[in-house]
């Protein structure tokens, strides 16, 4: 069975949602946590008491945990969260990076400012959020960070331009700090849900809705967050259902180094061909 005794978590927008989820079930398998949540509505704006509300519930199932209601786009704030968590349980073992907000439209009637607000909490919050954790994960040898991708970032979703690009932005983080933090067994993870929130609400069909609930998520980020966790990888989840995603190549065709465009263009069919494509570390 999966135990987090003895280990701390930070879970960042745990006032609703998944993230909710998450710290319900790392603080009933033993991990005090941190649940950070703003408290704004699903948009970023406005502030509550989620967070505490979450720190009730952990309490009352006799666990432990603080609250904060830090902005992750806060480098002041991140780095007081993260002070918060040491003082009050002494290490942080857990990052999972579950804060985002959604500010959807169409790419032609898009403002900038709603790209830059989606782009700031969901990308560069994460990377606030993981900086923040980063030298003390290292330092003690041992971390475990999930981040939190979409199939929207995957594949794209009308829309979902932002968010989309933030999402995509998380797999790249990821791949990178799975290199850096190998030698100091700080293993990094995207999961990829499919759920039932108010941030999906209206974005899928109610019967598919209705299956969906956020609790079924919660098995995947457990595993991603627990001591055996992989490292590098994106796992889909939804409803129950599980899968890993992976950027793949297919194989080098080499057509020398004069090649032209028109080179490229007749030979297209046999460079695009995926039937034996492979994730790039299997790649020769």
């Amino acid at each position: 069975m999966i135990s987090f005794a003895g280990k701390t978590a930070i879970v960042t927008g745990a006032g609703g949602g998944l993230g909710r989820c998450y710290a319900l079930e790392l603080a009933r398998r033993g991990a005090r946590v941190v649940v950070n949540d703003l408290g704004g509505a699903a948009d970023g704006r406005g502030t509550g008491g989620a967070a505490d509300a979450v720190v009730e519930e952990i309490k009352a199932m006799g666990g432990e945990a603080i609250a904060n209601r830090a902005s992750v786009t806060d480098r002041d704030g991140v780095a007081a969260m993260v002070q918060q968590a040491l003082d009050a349980f002494g290490r942080i073992d857990i990052l999972v990076n579950n804060a985002g907000i959604l500010r959807d439209k169409s790419f032609l009637k898009m403002e900038l400012d709603d790209a830059q607000a989606v782009l700031d909490v969901h990308l560069i919050g994460a990377f606030n959020c993981t900086k923040a954790v980063w030298a003390i994960m290292a330092e003690q040898g041992y971390g475990r960070i999930v981040m939190t991708t979409s199939p929207s970032g995957l594949y794209g979703n009308f829309g979902q331009a932002n968010y989309g690009a933030a999402k995509m932005g998380l797999v790249g983080l990821m791949n990178t700090l799975k290199i850096e933090g190998a030698k100091r067994d700080i293993r990094i993870n995207a999961i990829s849900p499919v759920a039932a929130t108010r941030m999906t609400e209206g974005l899928l069909p109610q019967e598919q809705f209705d299956k969906l609930g956020p609790e079924h998520i919660v098995p995947g980020v457990v595993y991603l967050a627990s001591d055996d966790a992989p490292t590098g990888v994106i796992l889909q989840a939804a409803g129950g259902n599980f899968s890993v995603a992976a950027i793949v190549e297919s194989p080098w065709v080499d057509l020398g180094p004069q090649s032209s465009a028109d080179d490229v263009a007749a030979q297209w069919e046999r460079i695009s061909d995926l039937t034996n494509a492979r994730p790039r570390h299997q790649s020769k």
